[in-house]
């Protein structure tokens, strides 16, 4: 081995089909030496093992393969067990070109199974057992239990359930068909075909009926019955079946629109009834050797006492650092504050200023303004270290009192109460994250209450909570609690009730002046009982430092109306992080259907970034859900698997992910399978970036032809749409694209009467951005079609279709504020439909060049595109205002659900995009939508905004064209 180099990793990254020598180490102590190759599974490498020990000695003495697994030292250092044996010893890549055989030890079905879940999350699930925490220990217990459960459940539902689990409907909004159209479908059934007329009305049962009678009228078969059968769209998981009409399936709806025909097939009952026999095998498999007993409850708490009886201020000791790296001549400082939510409770404190070193001592008690029997529940504690210039070496003219912090170094919270309620007390290590130098606000209440894994590198704080009293201190359930508070409410006067239906009627204002929130706490009562969607102005006033009002709150809540399901998301903000106010929200989320779960699912993973402990209601909630319809566990796996190297949030997304798994072992298969094609679209990618000389399209094809690409890229669920089956991969149809990140474009093979599918992957750019603003226009899409606005329907000609589509893209741009609208970000497909791409700038945030800003019209509207709308002829102005029209009413629609669309961008705060940190970056959304505005003042000022884009579109055509000078000159 050349001198410097260690292990094995050159040889791994080879392409070809190379032969590699490994080691063998058996547990006779013979050692065997042979080669293999880079695409042979464990499995085979298995029975080459034992075919060249048989003629070596003590051969005898080896028992049965499966009673033996490989071990080997893995790239990360660690001793790792192969027990999943279907994988190839290229992707497992030993750290050293060495197996040993050892004898297998305890549940070999659990091991696989814990085997084959740490390499789908990417997350070891001994590293969870390494934590030897006693709130990780007890989460991972319940959550399994509770997963465990569910899947058993599942496996009993009655027919329709289990359907409705396995294949969930894709459904449209609304149920209403193209103008005229009837419905023309190619039917296969037991190998015939026939091509069917029928209404798009219909239930599905009554098109399965007419092929029925056809096929019996032709080959005069005998008669069967529809309800036996359910239509499956061929070549992918989509099936259409139960009492919505086909026009309602989004399959349909779009063969429907773009006039062609669907292709279905007829599957019987028996076909589908084996695949749920297969899942309930290997559920029975896995989970004969557990028992589903409860863990044995806890024990009950002796000697304790109510926090409430306590008066005394509340104060920690901060003991010192450790691993503080900072400049010369400066002085250290510690600032604490305590939080509820977003909210200071009182004033901060600030530590003394110590000499910078790397153990810096403070050994200094920091007293709050606060009584321990006011400090709320989910109380934060929020740490920032930085460094100051010492006083003798301040600038002259610096005023003593305006001490700045020089250099935020960093930061660290931590909560007050322990997930059990109670108190803590004694000494914690907190190792901390680093500071973003520009950002004006040292503490980060925002930020994650888990400590920085990254122990060895990261400055720690040392503190200790003090032992107020000799036994512990636990905050008391409420519900306990409440009755001996009684509400006084101030009576209520045809004034007071114009004063606060004002306040309440003001949509875009969460500031309040003090008689505004004196007179809505003491109207709390009318609140609920009149205004009970305005529940976040209620909880934005209430003192949560003093604990009868909390009381009084939560009181309120138990008799409080559910809120409509998108209402309730602006109360998953960290803002509002009481357990009773987030219990209440899960309980109206619970009203949603799982196609709107589904269209919220991505801000709904970002919001469990702000939960304090693991056990809480939105992630059972979201587990129940997943575990309850399949396509939602998909979509649920992949957003939280996507973030799994974030190291906030690692362990509580690796836990989650862990549990999902529990309850669908079925799903490991199709997941690992999708997991594995992503590695390989990895490898493929840096293949194609790496290259010394100038790659090309035959170097891509050559790679993707070899047996392990082959075999991982084809046969596999779209991670995309796992509707959309990836049947074989087309090697030679694939290329990559020629922009910086160098796109992959992977084409499949068709299904039958089904056209290529392809697949764009793109690795070393954030997509996030991209994928939120597509969810936003997919949403403005939906409430348009709920409003009878179809801005996608193919009328008649293209021209039609380019102008509606043209109406939606020109409102949701304004809206969203979508950035970097050069003709490269533009597209227009053969039917005439218009649609924009490349959303990596939004809210406002438009491209400057030179310190000037590129982009000078709210959205784009050239001449060229009115010269299309207008049919070709200047003076037909009669299709003009029609396509103002249909701008204008969108915009307006848009605008009576603005405030959803502030709450979504808001949830997304904690995604860290670096376009939406803050609620300040949300402004331009408000504006756009003229949030506490009337209809009519909101559609005049779009009015203008509409005229501005037609008077200034030379404006964009500038702009085009320098963007294509620019990149004509590309190097």
């Amino acid at each position: 081995m050349p001198s410097g180099k260690y292990g094995m990793q050159e040889e791994w990254e080879k392409e070809g089909d190379q032969e590699i020598m490994m080691d063998f180490l058996l547990p006779t102590g013979i050692f065997l030496k042979f080669p293999v190759s880079p695409n042979d599974t464990i499995k085979s490498i298995k029975k080459m093992v034992w075919k060249n020990a048989s003629s070596e000695a003590l051969f005898g003495a080896l028992g049965d393969p499966d009673a033996y697994v490989f071990t080997c030292i893995n790239q990360t250092a660690e001793r790792e067990e192969l027990e999943e044996e279907s994988r190839r010893i290229n992707d497992v890549r030993p750290f050293m070109c060495v197996l040993r055989l050892v004898a297998r030890e305890g549940d070999r079905v659990e091991k696989l199974t814990n085997t084959q879940i740490s390499l789908l999350i990417g997350k070891g699930l001994h590293e969870f057992e390494a934590q030897k925490n006693h709130e990780v220990n007890e989460f991972r217990t319940k959550m399994r239990m509770f997963c465990e459960e569910k899947a058993q459940e599942r496996q009993m539902l009655p027919w329709q359930q289990w359907m409705k689990y396995s294949f969930p409907c894709d459904l449209e909004p609304c149920c209403s068909p193209p103008d005229g159209c009837l419905l023309l479908a190619l039917m296969c059934l037991s190998q015939e075909s026939f091509m069917l007329q029928q209404d798009p009305q219909d239930l599905p049962v009554a098109l399965m009926r007419s092929a029925l009678k056809k096929k019996a009228t032709v080959f005069r078969s005998l008669r069967q019955e529809p309800e036996d059968y359910t239509l499956q769209v061929n070549g992918r998981w989509d099936f259409i079946y139960g009492k919505h009409p086909m026009c309602q399936f989004k399959y349909i709806f779009s063969c429907l629109r773009n006039g062609q025909n669907p292709y279905l097939t007829m599957v019987h009952h028996s076909t589908i009834h084996k695949y749920q026999e297969d899942q309930g095998s290997m559920y029975n498999q896995v989970y004969k050797s557990r028992s589903l007993s409860r863990p044995p409850p806890l024990p009950l708490k002796k000697n304790t006492s109510s926090l409430w009886c306590i008066s005394e201020p509340f104060y920690i000791h901060l003991l010192q650092g450790s691993r503080v790296n900072a400049g010369e001549g400066m002085k250290l400082v510690v600032q604490a504050g305590l939080f509820h939510g977003s909210e200071l409770l009182c004033k901060v404190v600030t530590t003394s200023e110590v000499t910078v070193c790397s153990e810096p001592l403070w050994d200094q008690k920091l007293e709050f303004d606060i009584n321990v029997a006011d400090l709320p529940r989910m109380s934060r504690l929020c740490f920032a270290l930085y460094a100051v210039l010492e006083k003798a070496k301040k600038p002259r003219g610096t005023k003593k009192k305006n001490k700045k912090a020089d250099c935020p170094i960093a930061w660290v919270n931590t909560m007050v109460f322990d997930y059990k309620d109670q108190l803590k007390t004694g000494e914690f290590l907190l190792s901390t994250w680093p500071s973003v130098p520009d950002k004006s606000d040292l503490l980060n209440p925002m930020g994650t209450v888990e400590k920085n894994p990254n122990v060895d590198s990261a400055a720690g704080l040392l503190i200790r909570f003090p032992n107020i009293r000799p036994h512990p201190l636990y905050y008391p359930p409420l519900d306990k609690e409440v009755r001996l508070y009684i509400s006084h409410c101030l009576i209520l006067t045809q004034l007071k009730y114009m004063k606060l239906k004002e306040i309440m009627d003001n949509k875009n204002s969460t500031e309040f002046f003090e008689d505004e929130k004196e007179l809505l706490w003491k109207l709390r009562t009318e609140v609920r009982d009149h205004f009970h969607e305005s529940l976040s102005k209620l909880l934005l006033i209430t003192k949560w430092n003093r604990h009868e009002d909390v009381v009084q709150l939560v009181s309120l809540l138990k008799n409080w109306r559910d809120l409509p399901g998108i209402h309730a998301l602006e109360l998953l903000d960290y803002s509002f992080p009481d357990p009773a106010v987030r219990s209440f929200t899960i309980r109206c989320l619970r009203k949603l259907s799982d196609n709107e779960l589904l269209q919220y699912l991505i801000q709904l993973v970002q919001v469990l970034k702000y939960e304090s402990y693991l056990d809480c209601d939105l992630t059972t909630f979201l587990l129940e859900r997943a575990l309850s319809n399949w396509r939602i566990g998909h979509f649920l796996f992949w957003h939280l698997r996507s973030e799994i190297h974030v190291a906030s949030v690692s362990l509580r997304f690796g836990l989650i992910l862990e549990a999902y798994c529990r309850g669908n072992i079925h799903h490991i298969r199709l997941l690992t399978k999708q997991n594995e094609a992503l590695g390989k679209m990895k490898a493929l990618s840096d293949f194609v970036k790496s290259g010394s000389q100038k790659m090309t399209a035959d170097d891509l094809k050559l790679c993707i032809r070899q047996e392990s690409y082959l075999e991982a890229l084809s046969d596999l669920l779209s991670p995309l749409n796992p509707s959309i089956i990836l049947a074989e991969i087309c090697a030679d149809k694939c290329r990559f694209m020629d922009s910086k990140m160098k796109p992959l474009w992977l084409m499949y093979n068709p299904g039958a009467q089904e056209d290529m599918v392809g697949i764009i992957f793109k690795k070393g750019d954030d997509l996030r951005q991209d994928m939120l603003t597509l969810q936003m226009i997919q949403l403005m899409e939906n409430l348009w079609k709920k409003e009878g606005l179809d801005l996608r329907d193919k009328l008649d000609p293209a021209i039609e279709e380019f102008t509606l589509s043209c109406a939606g893209y020109c409102v949701a741009t304004y809206v969203l504020g979508i950035g970097d609208r050069h003709n490269d970000n533009i597209m227009i497909r053969e039917t005439g439909q218009l649609f924009h791409i490349d959303f990596g700038h939004f809210l406002g945030n438009f491209k400057r060049k030179l310190g000037i800003n590129r982009e000078r019209v709210p959205f784009i509207l050239t001449y060229d595109f009115v010269h299309v709308i207008q049919q070709g002829r200047t003076n037909n102005s009669e299709k003009f205002e029609r396509f103002r029209e249909y701008c204008e009413r969108a915009y307006k629609i848009l605008c009576r659900n603005a405030t959803l669309f502030v709450n979504l961008f808001a949830m997304m705060k904690a995604a860290g995009l670096p376009e939406l940190t803050s609620f300040k970056d949300i402004q331009y959304l408000k504006d756009s939508l003229a949030l506490g505005k009337s209809e009519e003042e909101a559609l005049k000022n779009f009015k203008v905004k509409f005229n501005e884009a037609l008077r200034e579109s030379w404006k964009t055509k500038v702009n085009w064209m320098m963007h294509s000078l620019a990149k004509d000159n590309r190097p």
